[in-house]
C-alpha cells in the first residue's frame, strides 16, 4: 500500500504559483496540517523527509509557519528560502511513498556509496558498539572546513580577532538558524560522510537532514554557558529505536573549548536506569558527573546514538566552538507515540 494517498493531493486542489512545487504530493496537506486548517494525518517520518527533500530546516519551518501565511505565499516563502527543489530527491520521495524501488540515479549513487571503502575501521566500530560514539576524521578538507567557519563568523555578525564581537545578542543561545548554503551543502552531500553513516545504520538508503549550525563562545564576565546541558532529543519511552546524531567541528576544538559532552556507553544501561527511577523524571537525574568531552579537529564529524545523553559543554578557553549538525536517518524510522 502507498503511503500517501495517491498521487493526488488529500485536500482540494489549489493555486499553486509555484510551479517548481506542483509535483511534490502531499505538501498542501502538510502546510494544511502545521497551520492548523486540517487534523494531523501525514506520519512524522514523511513530515522530517518532505522538509528535506524542500532543502528546509524543521525550526526554520515551523517558526514561519507559526504565521499562518495562505498556501501560495508558503510556496513562495519555500522557493525564496531554499530554491527550487532537487528534482532527483523529490521522485526518490514519490517512490518512497509508493513502496517503490528508488529511481535509477538514486540506485546508483546508493550503491556506489553501499560498495566505497569502509571509513570507519574496526576500532572505530568496536569503539561505537562499547561507547556509542564515534569521530569520522577528516570529513571536510580543512579549506572546506574553513568555507563554513567564514560562513559562521557572517551569521554571526563576529571577527575571529575581536572577542568583543563574540557576543551579541542572540534569541536562540548557541543555535545559529541558518541551513541554506553551498558550503554546508558539502557535508550533506560528501560520499565520505554517507558511507560513515552507511556503516552506523548498515545500509546506504538513507536520507541528509537540513540542520543549522552553532556558536558557543567562551564564557566571561557577564555572559555564562546557557546549555543545552546534557538531555535526549527522543522520547525515553521503550523501546527507544535506533538512530544516530552529528556534529561537524568547523575549527580545531579543544576538550574545553565547548565541545560536545556525551555520557559513553550509556546505551548498554539505559533500560535498566530507566526501570529503576520508576515514575521519577529521567530528564531531572544529573548525568554530569559521567560526561565526558569529545575534542576534536576542524573537518571531523562525531557521530553518537540518539539514546546517550549529551549537549554542548560550557566554554573555558579562549577560543568559540563552531560547528555545523550533519545527520541522516533512515527512512524506516519510527517516533515513540508516548513522549516520556
Amino acid at each position: 500500500m502507498p503511503r500517501s494517498g495517491g498521487r493526488r493531493s488529500a485536500l482540494p486542489l489549489m493555486d499553486r504559483s509555484g510551479a517548481e512545487l506542483a509535483t511534490i504530493r502531499d505538501l498542501d496537506r502538510y502546510w494544511a496540517e502545521a497551520t492548523f486548517r486540517a487534523p494531523r494525518s501525514l506520519s512524522r517520518i514523511q513530515a522530517r523527509i518532505l522538509l528535506d527533500v524542500l532543502g528546509l530546516g524543521v525550526e526554520q519551518t515551523s517558526v514561519y509557519l507559526g504565521r499562518q501565511p495562505d498556501f501560495a505565499t508558503f510556496q513562495a516563502w519555500v522557493l525564496a528560502t531554499a530554491g527550487p527543489p532537487d528534482a532527483d530527491r523529490v521522485e526518490r520521495y514519490h517512490a518512497w511513498l509508493d513502496n517503490a524501488p528508488p529511481p535509477h540515479a538514486t540506485a546508483e549513487r546508493l550503491a556506489r556509496v553501499e560498495a566505497a571503502p569502509d571509513v570507519l575501521d574496526a576500532d572505530d566500530l568496536a569503539q561505537w558498539d562499547a561507547l556509542g560514539f564515534v569521530i569520522l576524521r577528516g570529513a571536510l578538507s580543512p579549506d572546506q572546513a574553513k568555507a563554513c567557519e567564514a560562513l559562521l563568523w557572517q551569521q554571526v555578525g563576529g571577527t575571529p580577532d575581536d572577542p568583543t564581537s563574540w557576543y551579541a545578542p542572540r534569541t536562540n543561545g548557541i543555535m545559529v538558524q541558518y541551513f541554506q548554503h553551498p558550503a554546508l551543502d558539502v557535508a550533506r552531500t560528501a560520499p565520505r560522510v554517507h558511507k560513515a553513516f552507511a556503516q552506523l545504520w548498515g545500509t546506504a538508503d538513507l536520507w541528509m537532514t537540513v540542520d543549522r549550525m552553532s556558536f558557543n563562545p567562551p564564557e566571561r564576565p557577564g555572559y555564562t554557558f546557557p546549555g543545552p546541558h546534557l538531555h535526549w532529543d527522543v522520547s525515553l519511552a521503550q523501546p527507544i529505536p535506533f538512530a544516530t546524531q552529528g556534529i561537524l567541528y568547523l575549527t580545531d576544538t579543544r576538550a574545553d573549548q565547548g565541545a560536545l559532552q556525551l555520557v559513553p556507553g550509556f546505551h548498554h544501561r539505559l533500560a535498566d536506569w530507566l526501570d529503576a527511577l520508576g515514575d521519577a523524571d529521567p530528564r531531572q537525574v544529573d548525568l554530569g558527573a559521567e560526561a565526558i568531552t569529545i575534542p576534536a579537529a576542524a573537518g571531523d564529524l562525531v557521530i553518537w546514538r540518539q539514546d546517550l545523553p549529551h549537549g554542548a559543554s560550557p566554554n573555558a578557553s579562549d577560543r568559540p566552538r563552531m560547528a555545523h549538525y550533519v545527520n541522516m536517518y533512515a527512512p524506516t524510522l519510527q517516533s515513540h507515540p508516548v513522549w516520556r
